[in-house]
């Protein structure tokens, strides 16, 4: 019983995550779909901060930057500017940093391996690439141009679609950093994108070698 209540939020936020992504692409396009893509968007940070909150000393960060993502999606449709747009998206980068943090913490402090960490380490890499995807945006509000795109107007689905290709390191060359602070970054992501499964693997051969056979 207990381990069907752990298990079920990362099996939801699993579920959240694939949603979030997969229907960027759908939503990204008018004004009403706009709304209805910041709603689905924010269901994993409700999820991720109701995972957080089983794992001791995490829970008040993501709570305030859930919050502070709140207020400025508010602020920035009352009041557009890039401004409003660009702290939006590094808040909203801030909390899936936090969450993926706070998420590898308790894969690294488990001690055996269960569909929950399987789960646990398959978010952490889903959230580390809507991370990326924030800080691209938040990039492209300060500094419109540093990415050349195949499609300006749709700038999340891009940006969204180029963090996911740069962390899993395939990078077809389709969509271009141009800045030097945007080649930085999206080179750090490819980085942590490779230690992140090389660490992985490790941790969950680690604690499979470890458990008590039966």
């Amino acid at each position: 019983m207990n381990a069907n209540r752990q298990l079920r939020p990362d099996w939801l936020l699993l579920l959240s995550l694939l949603a979030a992504i997969l229907l960027t692409p759908v939503l990204s396009q008018g004004n009403r779909s706009r709304v209805a893509l910041a709603a689905v968007t924010f269901i994993p940070v409700v999820l991720s901060t109701v995972r957080l909150s089983q794992i001791k000393g995490w829970v008040w960060p993501s709570i305030l930057l859930a919050l502070g993502n709140v207020i400025f999606v508010v602020a920035g449709n009352t009041f557009p500017s890039r401004t409003m747009t660009g702290i939006r998206w590094i808040l909203l980068a801030a909390f899936f940093a936090l969450a993926a943090a706070g998420l590898f913490s308790y894969l690294r402090n488990s001690r055996s391996i269960a569909r929950a960490e399987l789960f646990t380490a398959v978010n952490i890499y889903l959230l580390l690439g809507l991370l990326w995807a924030a800080i691209y945006l938040a990039i492209d509000a300060f500094a419109p141009g540093s990415i050349q795109m195949r499609d300006p107007g749709d700038r999340q689905t891009e940006l969204l679609y180029f963090s996911l290709v740069t962390l899993s390191t395939i990078g077809y060359g389709d969509i271009v950093p141009l800045s030097g602070t945007a080649r930085i970054v999206a080179a750090l992501e490819g980085v942590t994108g490779v230690l992140y499964i090389a660490i992985t693997v490790a941790l969950l051969v680690s604690r499979f070698r470890h458990e008590p056979s039966d």
